[in-house]
């Protein structure tokens, strides 16, 4: 705000009014010091010359018409300075070079009402105070530049926010495989269309953050572009890896895991962002919740396919070891650890007796235990098979991902 005219001195009215009739001349001298002390404006194209002179002869003449007596602003925002204001921040001209303008205004304005105050032989005292009242008005008036400026930054800020959450989610949601759409959003998103991609997601931790803090600048360190967005309740990452392998960004985001972290298998082009996605979900539901890791498809091929067909999981279990199940605990939880032991040591007895601490033939014991509950045998392919998967399957029930 600046002060009300009515408090100006009568001379600063005066040539004011007179100053009015010059604002052509007065806004052709303010665009030559434009170019002269602010020489960077040749590099702002988004605004034409013809724009760039009606701006500053719309300025110049609200000064006079403050000093003047013409408007009064004492209670409001000015209109001009505003528009200016939000016009300049829409194409871009920094704040500090549009105040630099207002004060080359100013000084223009004052130059000229000296030269109009000598000419009409006023006291050089009341002169003085002509200065005291322009620079009240130009404070004003860069205030309230200042003012509309950020706000049009942050609205713009908020637009471009919106706009880059929307084109992400339609990458998620499989759109990109319209070419022209995932030419246009590649260039918007600074993105490769073609090339290798990953997609991470990591869950949203107990205290409101996510499981992955850094991971923007540990990529950008090794030269892979990414973009990241903030979801309900995760956060998602398209890694672009060009020429590089993927054990690159693995290697950058591993130690940066805070809580469960997964990530896809490599897809080729932005058209199948949505299926990797989809895949990296999969494999965050193969991770237990409150576990800190990050996890790869490809290190849980066998609990995704679990996790992604839950009701032939269940299936399976049952047929597989539901009458080990319906032992009583201690029994149960014995049997079952003996047999976890003998597969993970590749069906050796005396490995899982070192494993277990007990004896070669207790193992053995266990195992035709197991066989006669389950009424199948315990060798080959597809008893390895079904009983790894049907124990996996209890592991994914007993550490629930949610």
């Amino acid at each position: 705000m600046v002060a009300d005219p009515a408090d100006l001195p009568k001379v600063t009215r005066a040539l004011a009014k007179a100053g009015l009739d010059d604002v052509p001349a007065l806004t052709e001298r303010l665009m030559s010091a434009i170019f002269t002390d602010n020489p960077e404006w040749t590099d702002y194209r988004p605004v034409p010359k013809e724009d760039l002179w009606e701006g500053c002869r719309q300025y110049l003449e609200r000064i006079l018409q403050i000093l003047s007596g013409e408007v009064d602003i004492s209670d409001r925002d000015d209109d001009v300075a505003a528009a200016i204001g939000r016009r300049r921040a829409e194409q871009g001209v920094p704040l500090e070079v549009m105040l630099r303008t207002f004060r080359l205004g100013g000084r223009v304005v004052w130059e000229a009402l000296v030269d109009q105050a000598h000419r009409d032989g006023a006291d050089p005292d009341a002169v003085l105070g002509v200065a005291t009242s322009i620079w009240r008005v130009i404070d004003g008036l860069s205030s309230t530049l200042s003012t509309f400026y950020r706000n049009t930054e942050l609205e713009r800020l908020r637009r471009d926010d919106q706009r880059r959450h929307a084109l992400v989610e339609d990458l998620l949601a499989g759109r990109a495989r319209d070419v022209a759409f995932a030419q246009r959003t590649a260039k918007e998103l600074d993105l490769p269309t073609g090339g290798a991609y990953l997609v991470v997601v990591a869950e949203m931790t107990d205290d409101g953050g996510f499981a992955l803090r850094g991971h923007s600048e540990a990529l950008a360190a090794l030269h892979l572009r990414s973009v990241w967005q903030v979801r309900a309740d995760s956060l998602v990452g398209l890694v672009a890896l060009e020429q590089h392998p993927a054990a690159l960004a693995l290697d950058a985001l591993r130690p940066l895991a805070r809580a469960r972290v997964a990530v896809s298998p490599k897809v080729q082009g932005l058209a199948e962002i949505g299926l990797a996605h989809q895949l990296a979900l999969t494999t965050l539901g193969t991770s237990a919740h409150g576990t800190t890791e990050l996890v790869t498809l490809e290190e849980r091929f066998p609990e995704a396919l679990l996790v992604q067909s839950p009701d032939l999981a269940q299936r399976l279990l049952e047929t597989q070891l539901g009458p080990v199940l319906e032992l009583p605990p201690k029994e149960r939880d014995m049997l079952l650890d003996t047999l976890t032991a003998w597969l993970e040591e590749n069906c050796s007895t005396a490995n899982a007796a070192v494993r277990l601490h007990c004896h070669r033939n207790t193992v053995l014991n266990r195992l035709h235990r197991i066989t006669t509950l389950i009424g199948q045998p315990l060798h080959g392919r597809t008893a390895y098979v079904s009983l790894s998967l049907a124990l996996s399957t209890l592991n994914l029930r007993d550490n629930p991902q949610s």
